[in-house]
C-alpha cells in the first residue's frame, strides 16, 4: 500500500493506540473499533470499506476452500473454530456436508466439545444445541458460539483490559506453582497474571457484557500455551522437560487473539451465519432437560426434538480429557493440582480413561450385568476378561477391563437418553 493511499480517520486510534487507517487490507495491529462496528447485521455492510470486505472475505475464503474434511486440525484454517486448539474436535466441514445431505432441520450434540458442529450449524443458519460436561471445555464453547458479539465493545475492552494489567502496582508471584512456575518464564507468568486479574476486574465492575468477558477469557486462554517455553505433545498434555525454540509475549499475543476474533466476526457477516445455538451444561449420561433450550419453545408446547444427531464421543483409548485442560484450568485457578481433576472433571466425564476407572474402584461384574448392555453382552465381556488377565502381565496393571466395561455402560445411557430427544427416523452420527 502505497502512503498516498494511507487515510487515517480523523480523530481514531484502534484499541491499541494506533492511528486507524482507511486502508482495509492493512494487518490490524489491534482491533480497529469505528464507527462500522457495531453489531455488524449482515444486511446492513455498506458503510464497511469495499476493500476490507474484499481482502477479508477473499483470505478467509481461501482457508475454507482449501479445509479438508478430516480431524480437527482442518479447523485450525476456519474462522471461529481456530479461536481455540482443541484435540479432541472434528472437522466443521464434514459437519456441514452432513448436515446438507441430510437436510438437518434441527441439530444436537452431546459431546458437543469446543463447539465444532454448533458452529457449523450457524454457518448454514440451522438450530442446534449441545450439552458438554467438562467444566472448563463447555466454557471454550459458549464463548466461540458468541461470535456474534458487539465488535466496538469488545476493542474498548481489550484496550482497557491491557492498559489496566500493565497499571497493576502488584500481582501474585506464581513462579512457586509446581506447574506454571515450570513452563513459563517469570516474565511472561507476570504478564499473564496481570491480565488474568484485570479481566476479573472487568467481569466484576459489570461495565462490560458477560459475552464480551467471556470472550476476553477465552482470548487469554487461547494465548497460554503459546507464551510458554514448555512443548506440548500431540494430544494437549504438558511437557515441560520438552522445550519450544520461541514462545510469544503475553500482550502481543493478545492483541493477536482480538484481531483474529474481530476478523472473524467480520467474515461470519460476510457469510451470513446465523447464531442460532447454545449450549449447556450437561452430562449426557443423565436424562436431557425436557427443553433443551427453553426460549425456542413456549410454555405448554411440546419439547424440542432434534431430526439429526451429529457428534465425536470420548474414545475408550485411555486419553486424559481432564488432564488434557490441566494447564488452563490451573492457570484460571479452576484446580490447585492434578489431584484435583477427579473431583473437578473426571467424575462428570464418560469413563474412557484408567485412572477414572481406576478412582472409582470398579468391578467389572457389577458393569457387565447392566440390562442395557444384553445385546453387547456376550462380545463385551469376553473382551473385558481378556484385558483382565492381559493387565496383570504389564507393570502398570492398568485398569483397561473396568474402563472398558464402563464406557460403553455409560454409552449406553446415552444412546436411551437421545431417543427421548429426537424424532423417529432421526439420524445418528458418531
Amino acid at each position: 500500500m502505497s502512503r498516498a493511499k494511507q487515510k487515517t480517520l480523523a480523530g481514531k486510534t484502534d484499541w491499541d493506540g494506533a492511528p486507524v487507517v482507511a486502508e482495509p487490507a492493512v494487518a490490524y495491529g489491534g482491533a480497529i473499533a469505528d464507527d462500522c462496528d457495531s453489531l455488524f447485521p449482515a444486511d446492513n455492510i455498506g458503510a464497511l470499506d469495499a476493500a476490507f470486505l474484499a481482502a477479508t472475505a477473499a483470505k478467509s475464503n481461501n482457508a475454507k476452500k482449501h479445509a479438508r474434511t478430516g480431524t480437527f486440525t482442518d479447523n485450525l484454517q476456519l474462522p471461529v473454530h481456530r479461536w481455540f486448539r482443541y484435540s479432541a474436535g472434528f472437522s466443521a466441514k464434514w459437519v456441514e456436508s452432513v448436515m446438507l445431505a441430510k437436510k438437518t432441520r434441527r441439530l444436537f450434540d452431546p459431546f458437543a466439545g469446543s463447539g465444532t458442529s454448533l458452529l457449523a450449524a450457524d454457518a448454514l443458519g440451522i438450530p442446534s444445541d449441545g450439552a458438554e460436561s467438562h467444566p472448563f471445555v463447555h466454557r471454550v464453547a459458549s464463548a466461540k458460539i458468541s461470535w456474534d458479539f458487539d465488535v466496538a465493545e469488545l476493542a474498548g475492552a481489550a484496550r482497557e483490559l491491557k492498559v489496566l494489567a500493565q497499571s497493576l502496582q502488584a500481582v501474585e508471584n506464581r513462579t512457586g506453582d509446581p506447574l506454571l512456575g515450570r513452563i513459563y518464564t517469570p516474565q511472561n507468568l507476570d504478564s499473564l497474571e496481570r491480565l488474568r486479574v484485570a479481566r476479573e476486574t472487568l467481569e466484576n465492575s459489570a461495565h462490560y457484557s458477560r459475552q464480551t468477558t467471556n470472550l476476553l477469557w477465552l482470548a487469554i486462554t487461547s494465548i497460554l500455551r503459546a507464551c510458554s517455553f514448555a512443548g506440548t505433545a500431540q494430544w494437549q498434555y504438558v511437557l515441560p522437560a520438552k522445550t519450544k525454540s520461541r514462545e510469544k509475549e503475553p500482550f502481543a499475543a493478545l492483541d493477536e487473539a482480538v484481531d483474529r476474533m474481530i476478523e472473524d466476526r467480520r467474515f461470519c457477516a460476510l457469510e451470513s451465519w446465523q447464531k442460532k445455538s447454545t449450549v449447556i451444561p450437561h452430562d449426557s449420561r443423565q436424562p436431557f432437560p425436557t427443553n433443551t433450550n427453553s426460549d425456542r419453545v413456549s410454555a405448554g408446547t411440546a419439547p424440542v426434538l432434534y431430526d439429526t444427531v451429529i457428534t465425536s464421543p470420548p474414545y475408550p483409548n485411555n486419553y486424559d480429557y481432564a488432564d488434557a485442560t490441566r494447564i488452563e484450568m490451573t492457570f484460571w485457578k479452576d484446580i490447585a493440582g492434578w489431584s484435583d481433576l477427579q473431583a473437578a472433571v473426571r467424575v462428570r466425564l464418560m469413563r474412557s480413561c484408567s485412572q477414572h476407572a481406576a478412582a472409582e474402584r470398579l468391578k467389572l461384574e457389577t458393569l457387565l450385568s447392566a440390562s442395557r448392555l444384553a445385546p453387547i453382552r456376550g462380545e463385551l465381556s469376553a473382551v473385558c476378561e481378556r484385558l483382565a488377565k492381559i493387565r496383570l502381565t504389564k507393570g502398570g496393571k492398568k485398569t483397561y477391563h473396568t474402563m472398558v466395561a464402563a464406557y460403553f455402560s455409560d454409552l449406553s445411557d446415552v444412546f436411551c437418553n437421545l431417543r427421548k430427544i429426537t424424532t423417529a427416523g432421526a439420524d445418528l452420527c458418531f
